[in-house]
């Protein structure tokens, strides 16, 4: 291949090379680094037959070795750790096809992807969100077939737990957005009790750069107290509907300036989980994506 015959053959990989490395890492701009390390070997490789699996290999593999390093920085991580919000409206980040795909890119999902070993999680992502064979896994992780099968069968117990139950619809959860953002900035308590399940609970992810509760809020009457305490604030700030993660969600506008974003999780038409991320550094990538 010429050199322009490569790299437009690697940008026809791109979007789907990113994708593979923001859900085996969390974190958006970790995998814009790893893409371009990617990048980087391919334009010295001159063996590969497959460039897309060559591609795919090398950005697992690389993903693989900066999951083991943030094993022990997210153990010394101010607060709770939540992943890297980014916005995926249109067709920002592949695949979202099904219902199942977008879960596997929601915030929530990719908190309990955290309980995996790095090998589980990545013959997880392959298999659920890219469809990739237990084969073709294998070939990635330079295991044996039977030893793919296990790892993705480990994975899927893992998460089997904390899998949402129920999901409403799409047009169904953005009434539901709209409601609770309405309740919140106007402090409408008889709305928002009647909204958040009586076991919600509520995580903020400031990571010790921006105010943010350090541990989690968990049962109706703490989630409201938190909640309540926004709509002091409704001249200072705007909430702005968005699509994150595949999921309804709200950009925080603190003073005219991006300071947060907000993920409710639904079930059924109650809110059991709230994922606030407000850490400046994880708000870099989305700051790009919105301007």
């Amino acid at each position: 291949m010429t050199a322009r015959e490569r790299l437009e053959r690697f940008e026809a990989n791109r979007r789907r090379l990113f994708g593979v490395a923001y859900r085996l890492l969390g974190e958006a701009s970790e995998a814009e680094d790893v893409v371009q390390d990617a990048y980087l070997r391919w334009e010295r490789n001159d063996t590969a037959v497959s460039p897309e699996a060559w591609l795919t290999k090398v950005v697992t593999n690389l993903c693989l070795d900066r999951l083991t390093s943030a094993r022990a920085q997210r153990e010394r991580y101010v607060g709770p750790w939540l992943p890297e919000p980014v916005v995926t409206g249109g067709d920002a980040l592949d695949p979202l096809e099904t219902v199942e795909q977008r879960e596997l890119l929601s915030l929530g999902m990719l908190v309990l992807l955290e309980r995996l070993t790095p090998p589980e999680r990545a013959a997880f992502v392959l298999r659920e969100a890219f469809g990739h064979s237990h084969r073709e896994v294998a070939e990635i992780l330079e295991v044996t077939e039977p030893h793919a099968r296990q790892l993705y069968r480990r994975a899927q117990q893992h998460v089997a737990t904390g899998r949402k139950r129920f999901t409403a619809a799409p047009e169904r959860r953005r009434m539901l957005l709209e409601r609770f953002l309405a309740a919140t900035l106007g402090g409408d308590v008889p709305a928002l009790e009647q909204m958040l399940a009586e076991d919600v609970v509520a995580w903020a992810d400031g990571g010790g750069k921006a105010p943010a509760v350090r541990h989690p809020l968990v049962g109706r009457e703490q989630v409201l107290r938190y909640l309540l305490a926004l709509s002091k604030y409704t001249q200072r700030i705007r909430l702005t509907p968005a699509v994150v993660n595949g999921e309804p969600g709200l950009v925080l506008y603190l003073d005219g300036q991006l300071s947060g974003v907000t993920v409710p999780e639904f079930d059924g038409d109650r809110i059991v989980a709230i994922r606030t991320v407000a850490n400046p550094d994880k708000l870099a990538f989305l700051a790009r994506q919105k301007m």
